[in-house]
């Protein structure tokens, strides 16, 4: 059987980043786990928090397919190139270089920079926080 993924992101701020990938890959907030109604009651079930958590955000893929994000407040900021990254994927076929750049255009407009592109292949990119991405067909 195979197992499910999370991605885990480190963050500054968990739900601004969380704002950008939902906008980058059409997901949307994740509900709490049953029999919570929101997060903020989910998150006292494990008791008093410690001073210096942070905060949190969820998201998953709408259609069940893609995995689920994890956006958890750290107090450090991000020192290094990713080991690994996510490849935003906007499709093959014709058109694909047109919808890599207007996605990339659209990404930059909610605070990614756009780092390397390689003219019709790829765009590397990087969210507000640094982390590195690739809009790809």
């Amino acid at each position: 059987m195979a197992l499910r993924v999370d991605l885990t992101f480190d963050t500054m701020d968990a739900e601004s980043l969380a704002e950008f990938w939902k906008l980058a890959l059409g997901y949307e907030d994740e509900p709490p786990p049953a029999p919570f109604t929101t997060r903020a009651e989910w998150a006292a079930s494990f008791g008093e928090p410690d001073d210096d958590e942070g905060g949190g955000a969820w998201l998953h893929d709408p259609a069940g397919v893609g995995p689920r994000l994890c956006f958890l407040d750290v107090p450090e900021r991000k020192v290094a190139k990713n080991r690994l990254h996510i490849d935003v994927r906007v499709g093959k076929g014709d058109g694909a270089w047109e919808r890599i750049v207007a996605k990339s255009e659209q990404l930059v407009k909610a605070g990614g920079r756009v780092l390397t592109t390689v003219d019709g292949h790829h765009i590397v990119m990087a969210d507000p926080e640094g982390n590195e991405f690739c809009v790809a067909a």
